[in-house]
């Protein structure tokens, strides 16, 4: 894990304000979702992705491609734009 020397104080309500230079880097908008998880004595916070997001393109379909056991989703776009990618490498 890795630390960002930023601390915060949990307010009156359990509130925590997340940086916005935290936020940019992530990619996590005002308004979005985030998940909460639980590891021993340690809180994980993710930005929400429903099931069958595409991680290129961020489209949400169900036709959207299901690779290696569920840990990848692919849009048909987003599986294009990624072979692209790899074969111009």
């Amino acid at each position: 894990m890795k630390s960002t020397g930023i601390v915060r104080k949990v307010d009156e309500l359990g509130r925590v304000v997340i940086p916005i230079e935290l936020r940019r880097t992530l990619g996590i908008a005002e308004k979005d979702a985030l998940e909460i998880y639980v590891d021993d004595d340690k809180i994980i916070l993710k930005k929400y992705m429903p099931n069958m997001t595409c991680a290129v393109t961020g489209e949400v379909s169900e036709s959207n491609y299901r690779l290696l056991g569920g840990k990848l989703i692919l849009s048909p776009k987003g599986a294009t734009k990624l072979i692209n990618e790899i074969e111009s490498k």
